[in-house]
């Protein structure tokens, strides 16, 4: 697997490692679909103009909208949304941890509806990862219950809708490129969560122009969804969607880091442990398709 695809998805967990924050704090303003619209707004606007700039062509005529439609849905619109309802209820740590059950699901979602197969070191590399989150956070055994439930079966399904989305984007998309996957992915998506903001939530043209909610805005929309779905539809063409959404897995680990460059948090032992062993984990499941290749 080429080397850029690894730190694609370095700067990738960099990016969304802060989009769980960005978004608890616009809820103090905003619905969840209104988040998800003010996101793919964004998004679409930064990707617009990088398309610009490089002279990428957008295909309009040549991408397939229904299918695009589709897919954008499933992986970007409903679970932004669900993100932020599961925000509602739970701490944006919580929901990071949570949201690092993506690639087991992609797995699963691949086997059983995809035919795909899986490798012995594909699993080996999951299972330590899993172990890492567990280690990285460090939580009492009891503190599982209490969690909320709605908010926990939100950030599940959430999860949920990303590893279809994904295994669909491969799929349904090919001879494509990340430019245009991203450009549709974000017009589609803010055409859906819209219609469903405009429809169901209210919206204050005075919140949307404060100076926090501004920075908010930019980090979730240019940083979270424009770059960073270009880099991630990269890394599911050069890559696999099995190793794009172990991003996932690092994400609780950048969320770690930008606490303690910004917030200055300290950072315990089993903390950097469980670093070690995620992008270790990351490391092995990424193999798989080099290992296929190679036979």
């Amino acid at each position: 697997m080429p080397r850029l695809v690894y730190m694609a998805l370095i700067g990738l967990s960099l990016i969304w490692g802060g989009s769980f924050y960005f978004v608890k704090v616009l809820l103090h303003d905003f619905g969840p679909a209104t988040i998800a619209f003010l996101r793919s707004s964004a998004g679409l606007v930064t990707v617009t103009l990088i398309m610009l700039v490089l002279g990428k062509p957008f295909g309009f005529r040549t991408i397939p909208w229904v299918r695009m439609a589709v897919m954008a849905t499933i992986n970007t619109a409903i679970p932004w949304s669900l993100i932020a309802l599961s925000e509602t209820r739970l701490t944006s740590s919580m929901a990071s941890i949570l949201n690092a059950t993506t690639p087991v699901w992609t797995i699963i979602v691949g086997i059983l509806l995809f035919g795909q197969r899986s490798s012995r070191s594909q699993w080996l590399g999951i299972a330590a990862a899993s172990v890492g989150v567990v280690l990285l956070v460090g939580y009492e055994p009891g503190a599982v219950g209490s969690v909320n439930l709605v908010g926990f079966l939100c950030m599940l399904g959430a999860t949920l809708c990303y590893a279809v989305g994904s295994q669909l984007s491969k799929r349904l998309l090919g001879g494509f490129s990340m430019y245009q996957i991203t450009f549709g992915t974000l017009i589609s998506a803010m055409v859906v969560s819209g219609g469903v903001a405009f429809s169901t939530e209210s919206i204050a043209l005075s919140d949307l122009v404060t100076s926090t909610n501004l920075l908010m805005i930019i980090g979730l929309g240019v940083f979270g969804s424009g770059i960073a779905y270009i880099l991630f539809y990269y890394m599911v063409q050069q890559g696999s969607a099995e190793f794009a959404t172990m991003v996932t897995y690092l994400v609780p680990c950048t969320a770690l880091i930008w606490g303690y460059t910004l917030l200055g948090e300290s950072i315990a032992w089993n903390m950097v442990a469980g670093l070690v062993i995620i992008l270790g984990g990351v490391y092995v499941a990424g193999r798989k398709r080099a290992e296929e290749r190679a036979h």
